[in-house]
């Protein structure tokens, strides 16, 4: 019986942290000062990962010169 509880907070919590996110993440993007901000410096795609080869070769490109 507790555990049922407990499994139900969980869930419930989860699905109001999902809610709350997509709303203030849509409220951001619609509000002016979003719209600003997308306006002058666009919008990130994605995160392009480097890798630590990529790294040190540039940094031994940059010791070398």
């Amino acid at each position: 019986m507790i555990w049922g509880t407990i499994f139900l907070w969980i869930v419930g919590l989860i699905i109001l942290y999902v809610v709350i996110f997509a709303a203030v993440k849509d409220a951001i993007n619609k509000s002016e000062v979003g719209q600003i901000i997308i306006k002058k410096y666009g919008v990130k795609e994605e995160i392009v990962s480097i890798s630590d080869e990529e790294i040190e070769k540039e940094l031994d490109d940059d010791e070398r010169r």
